[in-house]
């Protein structure tokens, strides 16, 4: 059996490198994959503890938390696919349509 501090820190270390992925990099595609990463994360997270206390409450919010996860990611490429083709970029820098 893997203690419950093995799952915390896999789960601690793949946060923070979806964490740094988002405020580094300035390219869209990957700031949803590190997105996604955190995400993953903390379902990790949920589970583990889920297992550790032997309740099912914690597995039942990993599947709120993939169908959020779903939405975010359809809706995120669809406006990525948008802004391309508008402005034939995904760097976040280049992408300034809400400024005056």
């Amino acid at each position: 059996m893997i203690p419950l501090q093995h799952y915390l820190i896999l789960s601690a270390i793949t946060f923070a490198i979806g964490a740094v992925g988002v405020v580094t990099r300035r390219n869209a595609i990957i700031v949803f994959m590190s997105i996604e990463l955190m995400l993953n994360s903390v379902n990790l997270t949920l589970v583990a503890f889920s297992s550790f206390l032997g309740d099912s409450t914690g597995q039942v919010l990993v599947f709120f938390v993939m169908t959020v996860a779903a939405a975010e990611a359809a809706v995120g490429l669809a406006i990525i696919i948008a802004l391309f083709r508008n402005k034939q970029t995904v760097n976040i820098d280049e992408i300034n349509i809400l400024k005056w």
